[in-house]
């Protein structure tokens, strides 16, 4: 592979979350999760894409794009696969980075990891996450694919669930093709969760940064800081991930 090939990052935002609604415009420090999600994620590696809903509420995700400058498109609310393949269509990277709004302290040095292993394996079906199994904290997940094989879940994908959470048609090889690949770690910080769904996830955020400036660490620093500090882990310990 050359280098000059073309990536996108592209960012799932929208305001209408049903466990925390406009969670990611909420504020820490005058700035909204989703601006530290953005300084988070900005690279001169890719070019960063919001991709957001065509719902009214969700108005506001373009008007703070326009703002800062970060480009946005906005698509179908549900079917997710479509808003996510017009996103990348419309921009024709040769590889594609899925990423979620709701990681405010999501990793670009471990993005940069998951891109090697992807330029590594010189492979358009290579599917390359941090994912399966986990060892990140979650909030620095990432999905990383080539334009052509997110062409072809568009065009094969029929599950609601394949549509509506854009790559576990790839993640589960529907097509049989796909070479699966995990970025992972030593040690297992799996159990550390670093997203946004609820109050008390955005509580934990709040400490995080006002606190200890965890906005300015790489993702290393801050899995070191919780498994140093139970009780900041205590926070949002209790809280249970949405099932794909």
């Amino acid at each position: 592979m050359h280098e000059a090939e073309k990536i996108v990052v592209i960012t799932q935002a929208r305001m209408t979350s049903t466990r925390l609604p406009g969670k990611i415009l909420m504020e820490i420090d005058h700035l909204s999760l989703l601006h530290y999600h953005l300084e988070r994620l900005h690279n001169a590696e890719w070019q960063t894409v919001v991709a957001t809903t065509t719902n009214d509420e969700d108005n506001a995700v373009q008007i703070f794009c326009e703002k800062e400058g970060v480009p946005c498109y906005r698509g179908s609310e549900h079917n997710v696969l479509k808003r996510f393949f017009e996103t990348a269509n419309r921009y024709q990277p040769d590889m594609v980075v899925r990423v979620t709004s709701d990681c405010p302290l999501i990793d670009a040095g471990l993005i940069s990891k998951g891109l090697k292993m992807y330029k590594a394996k010189n492979n358009k079906h290579a599917y390359v996450s941090n994912c399966f199994p986990r060892s990140y904290a979650r909030g620095f997940d990432f999905e990383i694919f080539s334009m052509e094989l997110l062409q072809e879940t568009y065009n094969q994908a029929t599950d609601q669930n394949d549509l509506e959470h854009v790559t576990p048609y790839m993640w589960k090889n529907k097509s049989g093709k796909v070479q699966m690949c995990n970025v992972q770690q030593e040690h297992n910080n799996s159990h550390l969760r670093l997203c946004v769904d609820e109050r008390d996830d955005f509580r934990l955020m709040e400490k995080l940064i006002l606190e200890y400036h965890a906005q300015e660490m790489k993702y290393d620093k801050i899995e070191n800081l919780l498994n140093q500090h139970p009780e900041l882990q205590a926070i949002n310990a209790h809280i249970e991930q949405k099932k794909n």
